[in-house]
């Protein structure tokens, strides 16, 4: 986790910001939380718990510049809220994601499965690709094994 605070500080520091306590404890909840796509209010929640003198709009803040800085990316599952995930460190584009519409949960897929697609659009629409990122809504393994299992019955 040190080291990608480091690679992180050196970031801000690259746009002329700092890396503040306040930064700081917000990156380790995000670090520490790395899987769970947490909202601006869970990371407030969270960081609170860590340093209780913050407030809200100072996690909002830290959000918004680390998402500017392509530092980690704000996303929505189609829930109407805002989620943030960090980018994987040296990855080239953003993840994947799998959204159970029964359960909720979110799977991530680190492959970069757009190469040929981002090829074609570059080529065939002479559109320059910066970035991209692809969720799939559907079911779940163990929603449909437990549908599965209830018609077995």
């Amino acid at each position: 986790m040190e080291k990608r605070i480091q690679h992180i500080k050196e970031a801000l520091h690259d746009a002329k910001y700092k890396l503040t306590p306040q930064r700081e404890v917000t990156l380790k909840v995000l670090l520490e939380n790395e899987s769970d796509h947490l909202s601006a209010e869970d990371v407030f929640m969270k960081v609170k718990e860590k340093y209780p003198e913050i407030g809200l709009a100072t996690v909002y803040r830290t959000l918004e510049l680390l998402n500017e800085l392509k530092i980690l990316d704000k996303i929505n599952f189609g829930d109407g809220v805002s989620r943030y995930d960090l980018r994987k460190e040296g990855a080239e584009h953003f993840h994947h994601h799998l959204v159970c519409i029964s359960c909720g949960s979110v799977e991530e897929i680190e492959e970069d499965l757009l190469g040929d697609v981002e090829s074609i659009v570059e080529s065939d629409f002479h559109f320059k690709i910066t970035d991209h990122r692809l969720t799939f809504h559907g079911v779940c393994k163990h929603c449909t094994l437990k549908v599965e299992q209830a018609t077995d019955d």
